[in-house]
């Protein structure tokens, strides 16, 4: 779609049938369709020329946002008198490359709209199937649930609404970032889900109380430190400390990650983590050095690349302080 009469009338923005005009001609929030046809089409120009990557898409969520409805435009026969001061203002963040959700105040997640707030790492759509593959490898019933580098708690809100009788603990070491996902998690699931403020690099006695537990997700910082993102969404407005992993390769939250799942896990419970697509081989290898994993192997994303590990610990009892086997 873009911001041709073609376009706009795709948007379903259209000026109205003959069968639907009043008496006198005019149709019913005729002037209403014009002025969101001219929306739109200004706006999509607008973020286009600022090479926003889907200029239609989020001109009509930056419509709908100042025309203060979740209907579709279609259905609207007013607008707010504000309209077009809202829309501006709206656009020009949007032509800044500020992200839509900062601007929405909003992520979709799964079922959800999550609460999202600058300065806390942005939910993206490819975090999302963590939750199929936990549903897809899980050998028992999942009640207990940790979700570590949880940021607006993400996985953890997907989690207590998908699964009714689970209860989460998440994990976050921002602590804007831990007040969000403690928001975002009551609402999802009220009184199941709690949301712990510390750094997984250290001991954290409050979560080593939790084992045993039956999954952990986790979706960490793991960007190499020489690797700088392109996108100035990224750049800009996500938290350094959300996207970098620590160490040259980026692996160093990956593998404490990898540690606590180790320390928390019973016996067959299931450790599900995101990556880097390049890094695949590296966090199955953190996996298999650390020990007291089987079933270790890299599950891609709905593009086909490597995004996710998947190791279920080993079904031995027998493990030393750290979730090592004991030899």
């Amino acid at each position: 779609m873009n911001g041709t009469t073609e376009g706009i009338e795709q948007a379903g923005i259209g000026g109205g049938s003959p069968g639907g005009r009043a008496p006198g001609g005019k149709a019913p929030g005729g002037q209403t369709r014009s002025r969101l046809r001219a929306a739109l089409a200004g706006t999509t120009a607008r973020l286009g020329a600022a090479g926003v990557p889907s200029p239609s898409v989020d001109a009509r969520a930056l419509i709908a946002h100042a025309a203060r409805t979740d209907r579709p435009l279609v259905l609207l026969d007013e607008l707010p008198e504000d309209f077009e001061d809202r829309l501006e203002t709206a656009s020009a963040r949007r032509a800044a490359r500020e992200p839509l959700q900062l601007i929405l105040g909003s992520a979709p997640f799964r079922r959800l709209e999550l609460r999202v707030r600058p300065g806390v790492f942005i939910p993206r759509p490819e975090t999302e199937l963590a939750l199929d593959l936990l549903r897809e490898h899980a050998s028992r019933p999942l009640e207990q649930i940790v979700d570590l580098c949880t940021g607006s708690g993400a996985l953890g809100a997907a989690v207590l609404d998908e699964m009714p009788g689970a209860r989460v603990l998440a994990v976050e070491v921002d602590g804007a970032a831990a007040e969000l996902a403690a928001e975002n998690l009551e609402l999802a699931g009220p009184g199941r889900g709690r949301v712990l403020h510390a750094d997984l690099l250290g001991e954290v006695p409050e979560l080593t109380a939790a084992a045993p537990v039956d999954a952990v997700l986790a979706n960490p910082p793991y960007i190499p430190a020489g690797a700088v993102p392109q996108d100035p969404e990224v750049l800009a407005h996500d938290p350094h400390r959300a996207l970098f992993g620590g160490g040259e390769d980026g692996l160093e939250v990956p593998r404490a990650v990898v540690d606590w799942a180790a320390r928390l896990l019973r016996p067959g419970g299931l450790l599900v983590m995101e990556h880097a697509d390049v890094q695949g081989g590296a966090t199955r290898a953190l996996a298999r050095d650390h020990g007291g994993f089987e079933g270790i192997l890299t599950a891609p994303d709905l593009t086909g690349r490597d995004r996710f590990l998947l190791a279920r610990r080993h079904a031995s009892e027998s493990q030393d302080g750290h979730g090592r086997l004991s030899r």
